[in-house]
């Protein structure tokens, strides 16, 4: 593979605390590297491109680090590292697999790693940041509905058979965009399509806590009033919703729909549409330099201070927090 993101240097060091204040700047202080023993000296560089949902880096270095979440909480972040040359031992919680060309790691919100580098070859490898709220919207995309709890992939990520290569031929194509000189592979539209289709790849090729749910297809067996429900609640988020209203469009009772909820869902219609506008408002102060109370308002919170609360309940962090990260 010809060096990624060649016209994205950040550092390029015999001083490896260069390379760990490039990374934590890179993807946009979401996480804390620290070296696990001693400085090693050598060759340490680092090229990369962040975005407000994703940050993409090509790093050479021998050092051994501790990859964990800033402030030691969940920011909202899946990374995935897959080798270039050379290999590395990384750990997980409990658990270990060894890094390279044919095995890569995801790492889930919330989850701490250790990266060793192995002697022999140089050590190089590509680290991809994907947001959360990212990885709800096209799960989303694939079933009609969000998550009802956090997408947990498995660690280890087999790039050798022909699922894991999806993942590893899409990421390369988008590192081939970032690196193409042409205005037409520059913007930003086309750069997300590809991340879109690299993250739905990733749901589709690694095992996770919901991959059952892919199994069985967009919808299968969904009621038709709950697919209605599903309609309504899309279509009017930015809006004041009761039970009772989505129930009317439902053509049901509100206990019948809670039921329906529940034992397909796994949760209530309210709670649904909560979750549902907070990963909107995520992605809207993401995305623009608005403040956070309009974004809020704009998509029909009108208790900032509850809003605020049920934001960091899911999130791990405030409004601002996200808004700082602009």
């Amino acid at each position: 593979m010809p060096t990624p993101l060649r016209n994205h240097l950040i550092t390029r060091s015999q001083n490896p605390v260069d390379l760990l204040n490039a990374a934590t700047c890179l993807f946009g202080g979401s996480i804390a590297a620290s070296p696990l023993d001693e400085l090693r000296g050598g060759r340490h560089e680092l090229r990369g491109v962040a975005a407000h949902d994703f940050a993409v880096g090509y790093f050479v270095s021998p050092l051994d680090v501790r990859v964990a979440p800033a402030g030691g909480g969940n920011h909202g972040s899946y990374f995935v590292n897959i080798g270039v040359s050379g290999a590395i031992s990384a750990l997980r919680g409990g658990l270990r697999v060894t890094l390279d060309q044919a095995t890569g790691g995801v790492a889930n919100p919330g989850d701490t790693q250790e990266l060793r580098p192995l002697p022999g070859r140089r050590t190089r490898f590509l680290g991809l940041r994907i947001d959360a709220a990212l990885v709800h919207q096209e799960f989303a995309a694939l079933t009609g509905h969000l998550p009802v709890s956090a997408v947990r992939f498995d660690f280890a990520l087999d790039v050798a058979n022909s699922k894991g290569q999806a993942v590893r031929l899409l990421l390369c194509s988008l590192l081939e965009l970032l690196d193409s000189q042409d205005p037409l592979f520059q913007r930003v539209e086309l750069q997300r399509s590809q991340l879109r289709c690299l993250v739905t790849a990733l749901l589709l090729a690694q095992p996770h806590s919901h991959t059952g749910e892919l199994r069985d297809g967009p919808q299968l067996g969904l009621p038709r009033s709950l697919r209605a429900a599903l309609a309504f609640i899309e279509a009017n988020i930015a809006e004041r919703i009761s039970l009772g209203d989505i129930a009317d469009a439902a053509g049901c009772s509100p206990r019948t729909l809670s039921s329906a909820f529940r034992s397909r869902l796994g949760l209530s219609p309210m709670s649904y549409v909560r979750n549902l506008r907070l990963d909107r408002i995520r992605e809207d102060i993401l995305a623009s330099t608005d403040p956070v109370g309009t974004i809020a308002y704009r998509w029909g919170v009108w208790h900032l201070g509850r809003f605020a609360g049920e934001y960091r309940a899911r999130f791990a962090e405030l409004p601002s927090d996200t808004a700082a990260r602009r």
